[in-house]
């Protein structure tokens, strides 16, 4: 005579679900990504590396569309957002002088840029540079900062064929320590 063998629902409910993750395991070992070239695998991966963003505002509706920017860019990795505003002190000035009315543009400035970056879930760091042009004071943070990325927006007309990018973005564009993204409005 053979013994009785009885099952038990939980013992059942185990076997079930060992089952059905080793064949969701096998799934996942087995399925080859979609192809690649190395071009592009170059191109993706190059953006990855952005860990850190330096984005220069003043306050202005195309500078907060270059914090956007450089939120989506930052979003995948998870990046960290350095926001300054440069306070462009005249040189009759000494650097350090009580500049109150352009200090508190600035932090209203940054106010704003922080809440866009804090719509995104990201970190930021807000500074006030001081400098004698604006260009200086944001190579100046983006080299004390260790920047992987300056993302800045541009003012949308232009006022002049020779200005065709400004004086900043010139001065970023030619001597940055780091990538520039310049985004200019339709």
């Amino acid at each position: 005579m053979s013994p009785e063998v009885q099952l038990s629902p939980l013992g059942i409910l185990l076997a079930v679900v060992f089952a059905f993750s080793m064949s969701g395991l096998i799934w996942w070992m087995l399925k080859v990504p979609a192809p690649v070239s190395a071009e592009v695998a170059k191109a993706r991966s190059s953006v990855s590396y952005f860990k850190r963003i330096l984005v220069p505002t003043i306050g202005m509706p195309y500078s907060e569309k270059g914090i956007e920017l450089a939120c989506r860019l930052g979003h995948e990795q998870k990046a960290e957002l350095v926001l300054i505003y440069v306070v462009e002190v005249p040189r009759t000035l000494p650097l350090n002088a009580a500049l109150p009315e352009a200090e508190s543009k600035a932090a209203e400035a940054l106010d704003r840029a922080k809440e866009i970056v804090s719509l995104h879930g990201l970190e930021a760091v807000a500074h006030i540079e001081r400098a004698r042009e604006a260009g200086e004071g944001i190579l100046r943070a983006a080299k004390d900062n260790h920047a992987d990325a300056i993302v800045m927006g541009i003012r949308p007309r232009l006022t002049r064929a020779q200005d065709l990018l400004g004086r900043t973005t010139d001065i970023l564009l030619r001597r940055a320590p780091c990538e520039v993204i310049v985004d200019k409005p339709a």
